[in-house]
């Protein structure tokens, strides 16, 4: 099983998220889901996914800062950014901050054999 959280601030959009991953893949399970990048450290470190999908821009902290906190934690989980807005800028901040792939929302499809490359990897030593 693949444990994932699903971090954006708009519910309707972890909810399709969700429904389309665990539909695409038996083996992917969303263990969590948060609505603003502070909720989300907190559940990265009472849930311990192995991939988290951020949100770019949300309130409280924005899926930047999120992942450089949650990668300042030592989660060693694959992190994706899932967002609308992409720039060369975003990729060299997001790479710094731990995310291994920006995906654009249209794009959800891309996800799958993303976290399924991450499920087949052997962990880090």
């Amino acid at each position: 099983m693949v444990r994932i959280l699903i971090v954006d601030d708009s519910e309707s959009v972890r909810k399709h998220l969700k429904t389309f991953l665990q539909t695409a893949d038996a083996t992917f399970v969303v263990c969590g889901e948060a609505g603003d990048g502070r909720e989300a450290v907190a559940k990265v470190d009472e849930l311990k996914p192995d991939v988290i999908i951020l949100d770019l821009a949300m309130p409280v902290m924005d899926g930047v800062t999120a992942a450089q906190e949650i990668s300042k934690r030592g989660h060693t989980g694959a992190m994706f950014m899932y967002t609308l807005h992409s720039s060369h800028q975003l990729e060299l901040e997001a790479e710094k901050a731990g995310v291994r792939r920006i995906v654009s929302k249209p794009a959800a499809f891309e996800l799958v054999p993303l976290i399924r490359e991450v499920a087949t990897r052997p962990p880090p030593r």
